[in-house]
């Protein structure tokens, strides 16, 4: 029992810790924070796990989910992808939709934040612990708890940012998000993986780890130098770019759990090093948070380390 419910505490924590310390989004001045998100964070990270494994899907469900998390979240919970003002940032200038009210550059940047490292790169990075990487870990009333947490966390998380912000989005953008989420849960359950294969090889892990950081560097770094329409063209470039790399590489020979830690571990150590520029929202600035971020990404190069060592150990 324990080395089902090890790993699943160990991603409830983690993805909290991920998708805001080690953003650098929060200090660590502000660590008890990380209680209050852990209910929604994790929980919507192990019950998207747990919905794929049991289903027998793959990581096309659960990068769907993740998206759809993330949905959840920015456009039910935060609704940062129609409020103006959040945390007093224009987060909706650039790149604006009037008809829908919502930024495209925004859109695309928070989306991706959740699906890539809010969930689908804590789940990689726990799944490499555990020999069999598609049982489930929760029974019912595991999943009973987990998705009860969610929802409070949630609910916790949506009434504070209301108190907050005072700002609720229109019907008919909450409607549209509503549709949204269970389309893609839909798709979630009929996509398949791909069906390409090939006799070659696939790439060299620390190859396709170092492909990952300069990918997902250079979409973390764009916003930086780029802004208006030019950020969501080069996000969409590199979108592409990687589907089409992953997709090749994954039907190869060889291809294996190394190869899609090493994809996780590219894109941990970019918010290891984003974490630095970026001013935290909640939290102290200065020194601390200097300290917290490094200390976060030690953190994160020893868990990655860790990692690939149980990797090796589980594949020899």
């Amino acid at each position: 029992m324990l080395r089902r419910i090890a790993p699943a505490l160990g991603l409830f924590f983690l993805s909290p810790f991920v998708a805001e310390f080690l953003l650098g989004n929060i200090s660590i001045a502000a660590l008890p924070v990380g209680l209050v998100l852990s209910p929604m964070y994790g929980g919507g990270a192990l019950l998207i796990r747990e919905a794929a494994r049991r289903a027998g899907r793959g990581w096309a469900t659960i990068l769907l989910l993740a998206l759809s998390y993330g949905v959840i979240e920015e456009g039910l919970v935060t609704q940062t992808l129609f409020n103006p003002s959040y945390f007093g940032l224009d987060l909706l200038r650039e790149t604006y939709v009037p008809a829908l009210g919502m930024g495209v550059w925004w859109t695309l940047f928070v989306l991706t934040l959740h699906t890539v490292w809010s969930i689908s790169v804590p789940i990689a990075i726990v799944e490499s612990f555990v020999r069999d990487r598609t049982q489930p870990w929760l029974g019912v009333p595991g999943l009973v708890i987990t998705a009860v947490l969610f929802v409070l966390g949630s609910t916790l998380i949506c009434s504070g940012t209301y108190r907050q912000e005072g700002f609720i989005a229109t019907t008919p953008q909450l409607l549209g998000v509503v549709a949204s989420i269970v389309v893609l849960i839909a798709i979630a359950f009929v996509v398949g993986p791909p069906r390409s294969r090939n006799e070659r090889a696939a790439p060299q892990p620390w190859l396709v780890g170092a492909i990952a950081f300069l990918a997902a560097s250079s979409f973390m770094g764009a916003r930086y130098l780029l802004a208006d329409w030019p950020i969501v063209a080069a996000y969409l470039l590199i979108f592409g770019l990687v589907a089409v790399l992953v997709v090749r590489w994954s039907g190869r020979i060889g291809w294996g759990p190394a190869h899609r830690l090493a994809l996780a571990g590219g894109a941990l150590l970019t918010y290891a090093w984003h974490s630095f520029p970026e001013k935290p929202v909640i939290g102290s600035t200065g020194t601390i948070d200097l300290v917290g971020n490094t200390v976060f990404s030690l953190c994160a190069v020893v868990l990655l380390a860790a990692a690939f060592r149980a990797v090796g150990r589980l594949q020899a």
